[in-house]
């Protein structure tokens, strides 16, 4: 049987994942999860290693369950989700510097990897540094924006996560 802090581990990366999915299909429906021009709600979620080490896997698990479930190419399922497992080791990693350098991590691995995904695996037309803008500013959205105000919303509460931000 499982410890405690191990089965705690376990489901709030599965909740993690649960909401990134959830999210993702959601956003899909206003075709606004994928393509050139994307701004995936769920990726503000990438704020939550912050708070969180079951927010790593968690956030790995639900990128790849969303790409699958959303239809995405299976070299998009695979390097897609490499991209917001490095981002999230990469927030994790950041967890006790400023708040906002959480967000960059995400915003950065994104905006390198996935405008290759756009261009050699959906072969959409346009060049790597069109594809790094756009999906750079959507990051910025989902990432910084909306992971900043939901950063700002957790601070109250965060006595009750495991690694309290801050």
């Amino acid at each position: 049987m499982l410890n405690n802090k191990k089965t705690l581990f376990i489901v709030e990366a599965a909740m993690i994942a649960a909401i990134y999915t959830v999210l993702t299909i959601f956003i899909a429906a206003f075709d606004l999860a994928s393509g050139a021009i994307q701004v995936r709600v769920s990726e503000a979620l990438t704020i939550l290693p912050a708070f969180t080490p079951a927010a790593v896997p968690g956030l790995f698990i639900g990128c790849l369950l969303s790409n699958t479930l959303t239809g995405a190419a299976l070299l998009d399922i695979v390097f897609g989700s490499i991209a917001t497992l490095i981002g999230a080791i990469g927030s994790y990693s950041l967890r006790n510097t400023n708040r906002f350098l959480v967000s960059v991590p995400p915003i950065v691995s994104n905006m390198l990897i996935v405008p290759f995904i756009l261009s050699k695996v959906y072969q959409i037309p346009g060049s790597i540094h069109f594809f790094m803008l756009t999906v750079g500013v959507g990051e910025i959205i989902s990432c910084l924006i909306l992971g900043q105000m939901l950063y700002s919303a957790l601070l109250p509460v965060r006595h009750f996560l495991r690694f309290p931000a801050e």
